[in-house]
């Protein structure tokens, strides 16, 4: 299989191309075309790796595995939420343990660490919980994304909400394509009017 691998630094990625070329079932690809796996290394989940993941996965085709230091609570469904398909923690990255991810996630598998699994299920629990019967919860939106609706539905721009929600402009950004692109919807006004014709706002 066709495995690609980026990373914030050379020394990562070259660590990372070092253990795969030792596996003949990997194949190291830089091609044009898109590769069947995805190795992303990031030391954290911040606003440019969250763009990174999602450029990665926008053609659809691509499976993600996700090398990362740490996530965060609040990061943990947005993550899912772009397709990451394994996540391997890099104190735990040995070759064994990438190829496994990599052959998982190309199978169409999911790979999460057991302790991310826990603060997974726990989060989805919470979330499925607190949504139930809740005046304007979106199924399968996250609370942070329910509150960028509503204020786009109130005429607010970016910045506004931004501003309004604390948030920097990119994360607004970031979340507003998140929905549109989960939901198959073309714009914000389509969001909105998504939102209207279900009854949550």
């Amino acid at each position: 299989m066709r495995v690609t691998v980026t990373a914030p630094d050379p020394l990562s990625r070259e660590g990372a191309v070092s253990l795969l070329r030792r596996r003949p079932e990997v194949e190291l690809y830089e091609g044009p075309g898109p590769a069947t796996v995805a190795l992303l290394i990031e030391d954290a989940l911040d606003e440019s790796a969250l763009a990174r993941l999602r450029r990665t996965v926008r053609g659809g085709d691509t499976r993600v595995v996700l090398v990362v230091g740490a996530v965060r609570e609040h990061e943990l469904l947005d993550v899912i939420e772009c397709g990451v398909g394994a996540i391997v923690w890099r104190r735990e990255a040995t070759t064994h343990r990438l190829v496994r991810a990599v052959l998982t996630a190309a199978g169409g598998g999911g790979d999460l660490p057991a302790d991310l699994l826990g603060r997974l299920l726990g989060q989805v629990g919470r979330l499925h919980r607190g949504g139930a019967g809740r005046p304007g919860f979106l199924p399968g939106l996250t609370p942070r994304e329910v509150d960028v609706v509503r204020l786009v539905a109130d005429g607010l721009d970016t910045s506004e909400i931004a501003c309004k929600l604390s948030y920097s402009e990119r994360t607004v950004k970031n979340v507003m394509h998140g929905l549109t692109t989960r939901l198959h919807l073309r714009n914000r006004s389509h969001a909105v009017a998504y939102a209207l014709r279900e009854g949550y706002i």
